[in-house]
């Protein structure tokens, strides 16, 4: 097994460059790495043109051939495979084309844990180490380096990356075996698209009632009810209209699938969640592209405003 990855040894590749990966990205030169970037969108790369620590790729190709870690942080698995492996695992026009044999692969995304496995072993024929390490705490957590980063994959990699993941995470946790991370990563959302729902319906109940919904949210914030929702969202984004947490319906909808995946593929009892991916799949639906998911808010609210 290879020594502990360091700024000194290793260049990081990393891919992505949304509104997460911008900041992971910093907080890695802060870290002092180099870091060796690439996005579809030559925009979201510009920034970090004037940085002497960045190098921005022209290419998927050009971003696997130089780094020694692999990092990906795109929308889904589907994405991930496809930038690592190339379309219909051709292995053209992807990292891997001419990555160096046993150039470390970070898996950050929310990707499905069946799926993650199964890009395991492909990678493990190639002769890549796979890990996969996706995150919790949104851009609040990642401008911040506070993100929660959830690891599955063989313990001594996990100890090899520690220190890198540590840059951009301060709360890290091995779970279990390939997949484990994103299983969990998915069933967490699921329980926090469960609780916004949860939160929604009962503060529109009791503005309906008569009772002040934010008067409302300050008591369930001091009672057995508070949630990431009632602590977080609803004051800062929901009530005011704001609808600006920076996480969009469609990726909650998506992760709300990934745990029902997990659910029923363990033999789970999934009563619940199965009602709880319908509501989002039908969330995602009805509204516009790109809004954020507190959003559903307007949805649950909305017979109110019928006659």
């Amino acid at each position: 097994m290879q020594s502990a990855i360091t700024p000194a040894t290793h260049v990081i590749g990393f891919v992505g460059i949304g509104a997460m990966g911008t900041p992971m990205v910093n907080h890695l030169c802060a870290g002092g790495y180099r870091v060796v970037i690439y996005d579809l969108a030559a925009s979201r790369t510009a920034p970090f043109s004037n940085n002497a620590q960045v190098t921005i790729a022209p290419s998927l190709s050009a971003a696997g051939k130089l780094a020694q870690v692999i990092i990906t942080m795109v929308p889904d698995g589907h994405a991930v495979r496809q930038a690592l492996c190339g379309v219909n695992d051709s292995y053209q026009d992807c990292l891997l084309e001419h990555a160096a044999p046993q150039t470390l692969v970070i898996d950050m995304s929310s990707s499905s844990s069946v799926g993650t496995r199964e890009l395991g072993e492909r990678l493990a024929a190639r002769g890549h180490p796979f890990i996969d390490a996706p995150v919790s705490g949104g851009v609040k957590g990642a401008v911040a380096a506070s993100l929660a980063i959830m690891v599955g994959g063989d313990p001594a990699i996990y100890r090899q990356v520690q220190g890198l993941l540590s840059v951009m995470g301060s709360q890290l946790f091995h779970v279990g075996p390939l997949g484990a991370g994103h299983a969990m990563k998915a069933l967490n959302n699921y329980v926090s698209a469960a609780g916004l729902v949860a939160a929604c319906e009962a503060l529109i109940a009791a503005e309906r009632f008569g009772i002040d919904p934010a008067i409302a949210t300050d008591i369930i914030n001091a009672s057995s009810g508070m949630n990431n929702t009632t602590k977080n969202k609803v004051k800062q984004q929901m009530l005011n209209g704001v609808f600006g947490a920076g996480f969009a319906t469609s990726l909650m909808a998506k992760d709300v699938r990934t745990a029902l995946e997990v659910i029923e593929t363990t033999g789970t009892q999934a009563d619940l969640a199965r009602h709880c991916a319908a509501f989002w799949n039908a969330a995602e639906q009805e509204l516009p592209a790109g809004t954020d998911h507190t959003a559903v808010y307007t949805l649950v609210k909305a017979p109110s405003t019928q006659s």
